[in-house]
This record gives C-alpha cells, sequence and structure tokens, in this order.
C-alpha cells in the first residue's frame, strides 16, 4: 500500500490539473451536486470520460451510493486503469474512495476537497466508508488518494456554519501537535466575522486579503500535520489513532442526532466530543485541571457548540458499538494541553465512572 499522502495547492484557475493528471485517458468525476460549478470548471481543464453526480448526507452515505457510482462506471467501460476524481466534502471523498477501493479489486482516485472540514481532515490519509444502521463508517477500506489538492479559494461560498464545522477539525489538528497554531487559530477565526478567503480576485480591503492568507496557511499546517500523522501509521495500528480525538463522544453525539431528528454537524459533534474528553482527560489526572473550561470558552469565541445536549449515560451504547472498540474497551484521545494528547484504553463504563466525578 502506498503510504504517501501527496498534497498540492491549486489556485481558482485550476492551472496545476492537466499536469497533475498528465497523461491519464480514463478520468471519471464523481462530484456532490452541491457543487456543481467546481466540478464544471474542474472538468473543463480535463478531457473527461464521464461524470456521477451524488446526494450527500449522512443518510445517503451508505451502499447504495456506493453502488450506483459502481454501476455507472460499469456502464461506462470503466477499467482497471480508470482514475476517480472525487469533487466534494468529506462524504463525497468517503463514498468515491470507497467505490474505488472496491470497484474492480481497486482503482485510483484523487480529491479536490471543497469543504474546510475536508480540506484539513476527511480526504486526507485514505480512510473510506460509509455507514451501516445509523453506525458511523461501519464499513470501509484504507484506499489512499494519488493526491488532494487544496483550493482555498472554493470555500468563499461555505455558509458559516459549515465553515465553523470544518474549524473545529482544524483546531482538533492543532491541539495534537501545534499550540502555536491552535491559539493562532482561535484568535483569527474569533476575530473573523465571516470566511474572507483569497479567490483569486483582488480583495475588497487588505484587512480581507490579510485574512484569507492566514487562512491559508492553517488549512495548509493542518494539512500537513494529518498527511505526517497518516504516513507513520496508514491503517491505523497505534499513533494514528490520535487523529481520533474528540470523535468517540463525537460519533456517539451523532448517532444520538441521527435518532432524535436532531440538527448536528459532524464538526459540531467533533467539537463537543473534545471538551468531552478533555473532562475526562481531567478526571484521569491526564489533563490539568482547567483544560477544559479552555477549550469551552476557545469553542465558544469561535462560534462552536460547546455543550453536548445529551446525558453521557445515553452514549455509552453508541460507543461500545464503535468499530474502535475491542474487548470491551475504547481507546480514548486523551489531550493533555494544547500540542499534546495521549491514548487511554478503558471500558466505558469505567470512562462513565471518572466522568461522573468531573466538575
Amino acid at each position: 500500500m502506498d503510504v504517501h499522502c501527496r498534497i498540492v495547492a491549486a489556485d481558482a484557475s485550476w492551472a496545476r490539473l492537466p499536469e497533475l493528471l498528465s497523461g491519464e485517458r480514463e478520468i471519471f468525476v464523481v462530484y456532490d451536486k452541491n457543487v456543481a460549478w467546481v466540478a464544471q470548471e474542474v472538468s473543463s481543464c480535463l478531457t473527461v470520460k464521464g461524470s456521477i453526480a451524488i446526494c450527500t448526507s449522512e443518510e445517503s452515505k451508505t451502499l447504495e451510493t456506493v453502488q450506483a457510482i459502481e454501476r455507472a462506471l460499469l456502464q461506462a467501460d470503466a477499467t482497471r486503469g480508470a482514475l476517480l476524481l472525487a469533487i466534494g466534502g468529506g462524504i463525497t471523498s468517503d463514498l468515491a474512495g470507497f467505490a474505488a477501493a472496491i470497484y474492480k479489486r481497486g482503482i485510483r482516485y484523487a480529491n479536490i476537497p471543497t469543504t474546510l472540514l475536508s480540506q484539513v481532515d476527511a480526504a486526507i490519509g485514505g480512510k473510506t466508508g460509509v455507514n451501516l444502521d445509523g453506525y458511523k463508517n461501519m464499513l470501509g477500506a484504507f484506499h489512499m488518494p494519488e493526491f488532494t489538492c487544496l483550493c482555498p479559494a472554493v470555500l468563499s461560498t461555505l455558509p458559516a456554519r459549515e465553515f465553523r464545522a470544518g474549524v473545529a477539525e482544524m483546531l482538533k489538528t492543532f491541539l495534537l501537535a501545534d499550540a502555536e497554531a491552535y491559539a493562532a487559530a482561535v484568535q483569527l477565526f474569533a476575530d473573523t466575522k465571516t470566511p474572507l478567503l483569497v479567490s483569486g480576485q483582488p480583495q475588497n480591503e487588505r484587512q480581507d486579503t490579510e485574512t484569507g492568507v492566514l487562512v491559508s496557511e492553517l488549512i495548509a499546517k493542518a494539512a500537513a500535520i494529518k498527511a505526517a500523522i497518516v504516513e507513520e501509521d496508514p491503517t491505523e495500528k497505534g499513533s494514528r489513532a490520535v487523529l481520533n480525538l474528540g470523535h468517540t463522544f463525537g460519533h456517539a453525539i451523532e448517532q444520538q442526532a441521527q435518532v432524535k431528528g436532531d440538527d448536528i454537524m459532524h464538526g459540531e459533534a467533533v467539537a463537543m466530543g473534545m471538551i468531552m474528553a478533555a473532562r475526562l482527560s481531567e478526571a484521569a489526572a491526564v489533563a490539568q485541571q482547567g483544560l477544559a473550561r479552555r477549550l469551552e470558552q476557545d469553542f465558544a469565541q469561535t462560534g462552536l457548540p460547546n455543550r453536548c445536549p445529551y446525558p453521557v449515560q445515553s452514549l455509552l451504547e453508541a460507543m461500545a458499538k464503535d468499530k474502535k472498540a475491542a474487548g470491551g474497551k475504547v481507546k480514548f484521545v486523551l489531550p493533555v494541553r494544547p500540542g499534546e494528547v495521549v491514548l487511554k484504553e478503558m471500558s466505558v463504563d469505567q470512562a462513565y465512572d471518572l466522568y461522573l466525578h468531573t466538575k
């Protein structure tokens, strides 16, 4: 398995794409219908053999959607030499990557992520998959993309809430390995009311341009951190598990939200999950008292939710069924301080007992 996470930068003109895909004779595009305009711009630069539009939601992140992609490839006579180009957010890269992993026992794919969350996290690292019976990513495969192409310009049309959900994943990455970048991101996104980015066109105000440059730099830094962690442990046998900071609680929150019909985005669930992980870390005497409170304040400043709406006990069943649980135990990622985390294995009952004693 190729373990290299190739991250490339692009501008709004997509001038690098023909070079990156030089010699490719079978390019198939899978794109989220919400970003059809990006797919159209990208396709105009390339010779594309076929395009497949998909609807993206947690409810459509299923084997049925993957099968629809497979059928489209089959009907277009796609060979094992084909390359699938995924354009969209994390759900798109998960679906397209999984489809590529299993079509004719594996074809290549590449990612053009169009959300902040996917640019700093979901589209990097080769994790692909779909949900099963409401449980996140229960079916999937490790399948590394040929490259992930980052173009911050496409983020300028993101709704503010979706942009902030991506900020949560960025903050998670910096909590793992870069305290200075974490503090800089909190300050930037607390001061920035809207996601102002460099779009390849002159900005109306100098301040907007400077903000866009800073956002682009933080995206590149977060992407590089994740790529380095993945390359060290591509199939999550050990150290890559730190990337799950906030996700053990977060996935359980998402599962509860789906059951109850509540509207909670993945990044929002991860934000709440990181604070819960910090509280557990304090209770386990891993983190100093006050870390969870600091994260609460930081996330509130950036517009992220910082309170889980569900009782901790209601999350236990989902946590026990999480795909990462083994032998009745879960490997929790516990923050020590910004820039440092540890892995600690415990049962969900042990975690709950500790959590009851948090302040």
